[in-house]
Protein backbone atom coordinates (compact mmCIF):
# COMPACT_ATOMS: atom_id res chain seq x y z
CA UNK A 1 0.00 0.00 0.00
CA UNK A 2 1.37 4.18 -0.35
CA UNK A 3 2.17 5.73 1.47
CA UNK A 4 0.12 9.35 2.79
CA UNK A 5 2.81 12.13 1.16
CA UNK A 6 1.20 14.62 0.10
CA UNK A 7 -1.78 14.72 2.03
CA UNK A 8 -2.36 17.30 4.78
CA UNK A 9 -3.92 16.70 7.90
CA UNK A 10 -5.38 19.02 10.67
CA UNK A 11 -5.66 17.76 14.28
CA UNK A 12 -7.56 21.05 15.87
CA UNK A 13 -6.36 21.33 19.88
CA UNK A 14 -7.96 22.89 22.66
CA UNK A 15 -7.15 23.08 26.30
CA UNK A 16 -8.14 19.51 28.22
CA UNK A 17 -7.67 17.36 24.79
CA UNK A 18 -8.16 14.10 25.31
CA UNK A 19 -4.11 13.01 24.84
CA UNK A 20 -4.62 9.49 23.04
CA UNK A 21 -7.00 11.12 20.56
CA UNK A 22 -4.37 13.69 19.38
CA UNK A 23 -1.00 11.63 19.43
CA UNK A 24 -2.37 8.09 18.30
CA UNK A 25 -3.57 9.29 15.25
CA UNK A 26 -0.55 12.47 14.94
CA UNK A 27 2.03 9.34 14.80
CA UNK A 28 0.45 6.80 12.82
CA UNK A 29 -0.39 10.03 10.37
CA UNK A 30 3.15 10.88 10.59
CA UNK A 31 4.30 7.10 9.84
CA UNK A 32 2.58 6.92 6.65
CA UNK A 33 4.34 10.49 5.56
CA UNK A 34 1.03 12.35 5.67
CA UNK A 35 1.94 16.01 6.64
CA UNK A 36 0.07 16.92 10.10
CA UNK A 37 -0.69 20.14 11.48
CA UNK A 38 -2.19 20.84 15.03
CA UNK A 39 -4.52 24.07 14.61
CA UNK A 40 -4.87 26.22 17.93
CA UNK A 41 -6.27 29.04 18.84
CA UNK A 42 -2.79 31.01 18.29
CA UNK A 43 0.01 29.63 16.48
CA UNK A 44 2.98 28.35 18.90
CA UNK A 45 0.52 28.11 21.68
CA UNK A 46 1.26 25.34 23.91
CA UNK A 47 -1.75 23.55 24.95
CA UNK A 48 -2.74 21.01 27.98
CA UNK A 49 -4.18 18.14 27.95
CA UNK A 50 -6.60 15.86 30.13
CA UNK A 51 -3.32 14.04 31.12
CA UNK A 52 -0.36 16.20 30.82
CA UNK A 53 1.03 15.77 27.20
CA UNK A 54 1.00 19.70 25.88
CA UNK A 55 1.30 19.74 22.04
CA UNK A 56 2.00 22.86 20.69
CA UNK A 57 0.15 24.28 17.77
CA UNK A 58 1.37 24.52 14.38
CA UNK A 59 -0.94 26.87 13.05
CA UNK A 60 -3.53 29.58 14.36
CA UNK A 61 -7.31 28.69 13.40
CA UNK A 62 -8.52 31.63 11.78
CA UNK A 63 -5.07 31.05 9.25
CA UNK A 64 -6.24 27.45 8.80
CA UNK A 65 -9.83 28.36 7.63
CA UNK A 66 -7.81 29.35 4.81
CA UNK A 67 -6.23 26.67 3.75
CA UNK A 68 -6.83 23.31 2.01
CA UNK A 69 -6.93 19.84 4.11
CA UNK A 70 -7.13 16.73 3.16
CA UNK A 71 -8.70 15.91 6.68
CA UNK A 72 -9.26 17.04 9.84
CA UNK A 73 -9.04 15.14 13.07
CA UNK A 74 -11.34 16.69 15.89
CA UNK A 75 -10.14 15.00 19.06
CA UNK A 76 -12.35 14.68 22.43
CA UNK A 77 -11.76 15.43 26.24
CA UNK A 78 -13.53 18.72 26.73
CA UNK A 79 -11.17 20.39 24.14
CA UNK A 80 -14.57 21.03 21.70
CA UNK A 81 -16.53 22.36 24.96
CA UNK A 82 -13.20 25.23 24.06
CA UNK A 83 -13.34 25.31 20.43
CA UNK A 84 -16.96 25.83 20.23
CA UNK A 85 -16.74 29.29 21.92
CA UNK A 86 -14.74 30.45 19.18
CA UNK A 87 -16.35 29.76 15.58
CA UNK A 88 -13.38 29.92 13.81
CA UNK A 89 -12.89 26.17 14.85
CA UNK A 90 -16.45 25.53 13.31
CA UNK A 91 -15.41 27.35 9.96
CA UNK A 92 -12.75 24.83 9.47
CA UNK A 93 -14.81 21.80 10.15
CA UNK A 94 -17.24 23.14 7.67
CA UNK A 95 -15.02 24.16 5.13
CA UNK A 96 -13.20 20.72 5.14
CA UNK A 97 -16.18 18.74 4.95
CA UNK A 98 -17.77 20.88 2.24
CA UNK A 99 -14.67 20.58 0.06
CA UNK A 100 -14.40 16.82 0.16
CA UNK A 101 -12.34 16.45 2.83
CA UNK A 102 -12.53 13.61 5.54
CA UNK A 103 -13.42 14.89 8.92
CA UNK A 104 -12.45 12.28 11.87
CA UNK A 105 -13.95 13.12 14.97
CA UNK A 106 -13.99 10.84 18.22
CA UNK A 107 -15.44 10.95 21.42
CA UNK A 108 -16.39 14.25 22.44
CA UNK A 109 -15.86 16.25 19.05
CA UNK A 110 -18.89 15.17 18.01
CA UNK A 111 -20.03 18.82 19.41
CA UNK A 112 -17.63 20.17 16.57
CA UNK A 113 -19.74 18.44 14.29
CA UNK A 114 -22.78 19.65 15.59
CA UNK A 115 -21.54 23.26 15.27
CA UNK A 116 -20.65 23.11 12.47
CA UNK A 117 -24.03 21.72 11.35
CA UNK A 118 -22.72 19.13 9.07
CA UNK A 119 -25.00 16.04 11.22
CA UNK A 120 -28.07 16.09 9.28
CA UNK A 121 -29.04 13.05 7.13
CA UNK A 122 -26.07 11.27 8.27
CA UNK A 123 -25.17 8.44 10.57
CA UNK A 124 -22.27 9.03 13.20
CA UNK A 125 -21.22 7.74 16.60
CA UNK A 126 -19.66 9.42 19.20
CA UNK A 127 -19.18 9.33 23.11
CA UNK A 128 -22.75 8.38 24.64
CA UNK A 129 -22.91 11.22 27.00
CA UNK A 130 -23.32 13.64 23.61
CA UNK A 131 -25.60 11.14 21.95
CA UNK A 132 -28.62 13.13 22.66
CA UNK A 133 -27.21 16.33 20.86
CA UNK A 134 -25.87 14.37 18.00
CA UNK A 135 -29.50 13.21 17.25
CA UNK A 136 -30.83 16.57 17.42
CA UNK A 137 -28.67 18.09 15.03
CA UNK A 138 -30.08 15.69 12.85
CA UNK A 139 -28.18 12.44 12.99
CA UNK A 140 -28.94 8.75 13.35
CA UNK A 141 -26.68 8.32 16.27
CA UNK A 142 -25.31 4.30 16.77
CA UNK A 143 -23.39 3.07 18.99
CA UNK A 144 -20.40 0.87 16.85
CA UNK A 145 -16.57 1.59 17.02
CA UNK A 146 -15.93 3.49 13.98
CA UNK A 147 -18.76 4.93 11.51
CA UNK A 148 -17.78 5.93 7.81
CA UNK A 149 -20.71 7.97 6.43
CA UNK A 150 -19.22 9.57 3.19
CA UNK A 151 -16.29 11.84 3.99
CA UNK A 152 -17.72 11.32 7.95
CA UNK A 153 -15.76 8.94 10.19
CA UNK A 154 -16.57 9.20 13.79
CA UNK A 155 -15.30 6.98 16.84
CA UNK A 156 -16.99 6.84 20.66
CA UNK A 157 -13.52 6.49 22.87
CA UNK A 158 -9.87 6.11 23.23
CA UNK A 159 -10.18 1.98 23.09
CA UNK A 160 -11.92 2.90 19.84
CA UNK A 161 -8.76 4.41 18.17
CA UNK A 162 -7.18 1.45 16.59
CA UNK A 163 -10.08 1.07 14.07
CA UNK A 164 -11.10 5.00 13.87
CA UNK A 165 -7.19 5.56 12.69
CA UNK A 166 -7.37 2.60 9.88
CA UNK A 167 -10.44 3.91 8.16
CA UNK A 168 -9.23 7.61 8.58
CA UNK A 169 -6.10 5.72 6.69
CA UNK A 170 -8.33 3.92 3.96
CA UNK A 171 -10.42 7.08 3.22
CA UNK A 172 -7.53 9.02 2.84
CA UNK A 173 -6.43 6.55 0.26
CA UNK A 174 -9.56 6.68 -2.03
Amino acid sequence: MKDLKGKTIGILVEQDYQDQEVWYPKYRLTEEKAKVICIGPKKGQTIPSKHGYPVQADLDVKTAARRKFDGLIIPGGWAPDFMRRDGNFAKVVRKVHDSGGIIASICHGGWMLVSADILRGRTATSFMAIKDDMIAAGCKWVDEEVVRDGNLITSRKPEDLPAFVRALIDALHE
